[in-house]
C-alpha cells in the first residue's frame, strides 16, 4: 500500500503562485511515477503533470507555467504553479505508480485525497 498526502492548496489571485506538495509512503519512492491531476466541479479529471526520475510530462494547459519536481530523500513531489489563472481552479490530487519502471505506461494505483486550489480573477 502507498499512502499519499497533498498539501499547499489555497486561494490566490490570478497571476499568483502556489506550491503543492505530495508526500508518499514507501521504501522505493525513487522508482515511483508520481502524477498530478485536477478536477473542477462538473468537469472530468484532467492530467496536469508527472515525473519519473528525471523525466517529466506536462499537459499543454500548464506547460511553461507549472513545474513538477521530486525530492526522493523525503519522499516528496512538488508542483510549483506560477502565473495561475482562474481556469486552474480545481481539486488537485497526486497519484502514484510504484511499478512505473516495470511497464511502458504509467498506471496510477494509489491516490491522495486532494487539495483545493482556487484562483480569483
Amino acid at each position: 500500500q502507498v499512502q499519499l498526502v497533498e498539501s499547499g492548496g489555497g486561494l490566490v489571485q490570478a497571476g499568483g503562485s502556489l506550491r503543492l506538495s505530495c508526500v508518499a509512503s514507501g521504501r522505493t519512492f525513487s522508482n515511483y511515477a508520481i502524477g498530478w491531476f485536477r478536477q473542477a466541479p462538473g468537469e472530468d479529471r484532467e492530467f496536469v503533470a508527472a515525473v519519473l526520475g528525471s523525466t517529466t510530462h506536462y499537459s499543454d494547459a500548464v506547460r511553461g507555467r507549472f513545474t513538477i519536481s521530486k525530492e526522493d530523500a523525503i519522499n516528496t513531489v512538488y508542483l510549483q504553479m506560477n502565473n495561475l489563472k482562474p481556469e486552474d481552479t480545481a481539486v488537485y490530487r497526486c497519484a502514484a505508480d510504484p511499478r512505473a519502471t516495470e511497464r511502458p505506461v504509467y498506471q496510477y494505483d494509489y491516490w491522495g485525497q486532494g487539495t483545493q486550489v482556487t484562483v480569483a480573477s
